[in-house]
Parts: structure tokens; C-alpha cells; sequence
């Protein structure tokens, strides 16, 4: 049954990924298991997406509650679920207001936009550059590939959008020398996740603030990868003492179900008025209803603070690794956004760890990345460790 369904998708789905000869049909917490029966311990979450791990039963609950009473109507109208998760984000963040979309590129296409918009208004129409980093990664879109640092992300789709310069990431003087009359924003992940896991330096983030505040420009960070827990505080930028802007989420925040969020200070939102912006499932009761069960749930149940813990423990673990294996060349990451940068492919690690049940992905061709479930316990770090011990 396996190679005649995986036959017949790739007969008719667009081959856009190399997908792993392996068909997931049901998960709990932080395990799947194939057609065959065969468990694996996911420590990926669908690429740091199910901060709590699959089929949560109060996830479950809300997903089914609300399928029973309203799904979607459009954004002509108010709905309880949608402005109870704008006012928890509201409330647990810098931010005044919020835009729903559907994903993390429709999350940063809107941040693009209204930072655009934003000195538009102010009649400073020439302002429209936006600065990003090497090796970024904001998206597929025909925008947010143009922002992102990535020659490979980009190549075929030319002439590209105008109107983004890149420097080298964690390199305050870069950004100062590129500001000029023309940039409106800076755009950064607090934390590279697709360009290799890559942590800035202490005081860059903070440095990025000033050099935008002394320009009179726009601070915005994509915490799609880094939000809702993932690095062992709720936002990424909790760590570095540096308010944006403008910030975008996706990924966990419905933790599965497609959304994407982009939240704004009230003076730089203020530029996104009635008839700017729009989308047509932005925010429908029946996501927002699941985000917002899973936002309560990550702070009141206290999944992030422990978290922060068994990132440190993980961690601990990786660097006890990287003693006993010449081939490990560095350990990357912070909380549960973690790294193993190799001397070697990855590919084949990847593949072995898959034949013995556990689920990881390669970055940037050398680099083993693990985003698990935000629920991983200990038990389940020491077995991978231990498998990756064996194989190195």
C-alpha cells in the first residue's frame, strides 16, 4: 500500500519537495507512526510548527467546538474567537495591533507592505528600501524571496522585486553603512533558523534598535520560526532587551493549522486603514479559535518556562556530543532551536536517524537542525543523543 500511494501522489502532486519514503497516518504528543505501524519520535514538529506536539486533546476540543458553531464568514464581520486572539497577543506583547493572514510569507508580505505604506503616508514616498540579511529566509512569495539572502531560494524567478539590500548578518557596522535616504526598515530574524541556526552577538539586536531609531526607520523582526515559545521565552526578542516595530509569527501559533500573524505599535499600524490590506481566511473563527487555546496553553500551563530548561539540557547534551566527535565543528541554537554543525553532509545522518525512528532535518547542506515539540521530555533527548553518539 505504501509505494502505490506514494506512487499515485507523486503522479499528481507538483514536485516541489523530496519528500522521505515514509507515510504518517497518526500522531500523539511527541511520536508519529507510518502506515506499518512503525513509531518515530518527532524531533522536528513539522519544521518547529507543533510546539505542542500532535493531537493535544484541548486543541482537539477547541478545533471541534468551534466546528460545530461558526467556520468562516470573512472579514466583513466581528467574530469572538478572532478578537480574543488579537487581544492575548496584544496583551503578551509590545504590539497594539494585529493582522491576520494565513502563513509566514503572507505574515511578512503584510509587514513589507505597511512599512511601505507607512512612510507613504508621510509623504516620504522615496523610502521603500528595505535592508535584510545574508542567508534570511521570509518566504516564497514573489516579495518575501526578493527579501530573503538566499541565491538558491531566488534562482529561476528572475527579475526579482526591487527595493531590498542585503548585509551580513550580526554586522551593526553593515547595516549603518547601507542606510541611506531610500530605506525605510530593517528586516531580521532574531534568530536564523533556515540560514543555519545562527544566534546574533549580545547587544546586536539592542544596536539594531538604536541604529533604527537614529534614522528615523523601522525596526521589524520575523519570529515565524522563533515565536511562541520555540527559544525558551514567548518571543525571541524577550531575550535581547530590543522592541521592534513591527513583528511577524506563523508556525506554532496555530500549531498545525494554517495562520500568520503580523503585529504593529499603534502609530506604524495607524497606515493600514480600511480597503489597504486584506485576506480572505486571515484569522477565520476556526484557526483563531485553536491559536488561541494554544497560546493559553504555552503560558498558563508553564510549557515555555520548561522549555527553557530541556533547551538547556539538550544543549548540554549536543555539546557532550560535539567533545567526543571531531566531525561536529559547532554546537547552534538556543532553547529548543538547536544545531549540530557538521564537517560532512547530513544527508545520510538524517536518513539513518529516519530508519531508527527519529525524525530530524538537514540545513544549509552540513547542518542538523531539531526543533522538537516544546513537550520533549528528557528520555527521548538522551535516546536521539545516544543513536547520534552510535552512528558518528
Amino acid at each position: 500500500m505504501t509505494s502505490t500511494l506514494m506512487a499515485e501522489a507523486d503522479r499528481v502532486i507538483a514536485r516541489t519537495y523530496q519528500r522521505f519514503p515514509v507515510v504518517l497516518t497518526k500522531g500523539s504528543g511527541c511520536r508519529l507512526w507510518d502506515e506499518d505501524g512503525k513509531a518515530y519520535t518527532d524531533f522536528i514538529a513539522g519544521i518547529a510548527v507543533c510546539n505542542l506536539g500532535h493531537a493535544h486533546p484541548r486543541l482537539v476540543e477547541a478545533l471541534l467546538s468551534q466546528a460545530k458553531t461558526l467556520w468562516h464568514v470573512s472579514n466583513l464581520y466581528y467574530t469572538g474567537p478572532q478578537a480574543a486572539l488579537a487581544a492575548w497577543l496584544v496583551e503578551n506583547s509590545f504590539a497594539d495591533r494585529v493582522f491576520f493572514a494565513n502563513s509566514g510569507a503572507e505574515a511578512n508580505e503584510a509587514a513589507i507592505k505597511l512599512a511601505r505604506r507607512y512612510f507613504s503616508d508621510r509623504d516620504q514616498n522615496r523610502r521603500f528600501r528595505i535592508i535584510t540579511m545574508d542567508q534570511s529566509f521570509h518566504g516564497r512569495t514573489m516579495a518575501t524571496l526578493s527579501a530573503t539572502g538566499q541565491p538558491k531560494v531566488k534562482k529561476g524567478f528572475d527579475p526579482v522585486l526591487q527595493g531590498f539590500d542585503q548585509v551580513p548578518f550580526d554586522d551593526i557596522e553593515a547595516v549603518r553603512r547601507q542606510i541611506n535616504e531610500s530605506t525605510c526598515a530593517v528586516l531580521v530574524e532574531p534568530i536564523q533558523g533556515e540560514g543555519g541556526v545562527r544566534c546574533p552577538s549580545p547587544g546586536y539586536l539592542k544596536s539594531l534598535r538604536r541604529v533604527c531609531d537614529d534614522a528615523g526607520i523601522l525596526l521589524i523582526y520575523d519570529e515565524i520560526q522563533t515565536g511562541m515559545g520555540r527559544t525558551g521565552k514567548f518571543f525571541a526578542y524577550e531575550h535581547f532587551d530590543a522592541v521592534p516595530d513591527i513583528m511577524t509569527l506563523a508556525k506554532a501559533l496555530g500549531n498545525g493549522l494554517p495562520i500568520g500573524a503580523m503585529l504593529a505599535k499603534e502609530a506604524v499600524a495607524a497606515a493600514f486603514g480600511p480597503g489597504v490590506h486584506a485576506s480572505t481566511f486571515g484569522g477565520t473563527p476556526l484557526v483563531t479559535a485553536v491559536a488561541l487555546e494554544t497560546c493559553r496553553i504555552l503560558k498558563d500551563d508553564g510549557v515555555v518556562a520548561a522549555a527553557a530548561a530541556t533547551g538547556q539540557y539538550f544543549k548540554e547534551r549536543l555539546l557532550w556530543l560535539e567533545e567526543r566527535h571531531s566531525c561536529i565543528r559547532e554546537v547552534l541554537g538556543l532553547g529548543l532551536l538547536l544545531g549540530l554543525r557538521l564537517d560532512r553532509e547530513g544527508g545520510p545522518l538524517v536518513t539513518k536517524c529516519l530508519e531508527s525512528g527519529f525524525l530530524i532535518n538537514c540545513i544549509q547542506d552540513r547542518i542538523l537542525r531539531f526543533a522538537p515539540p516544546l513537550i520533549i521530555g528528557r528520555k527521548e533527548i538522551d535516546a536521539l543523543v545516544e543513536h547520534l553518539d552510535g552512528i558518528l
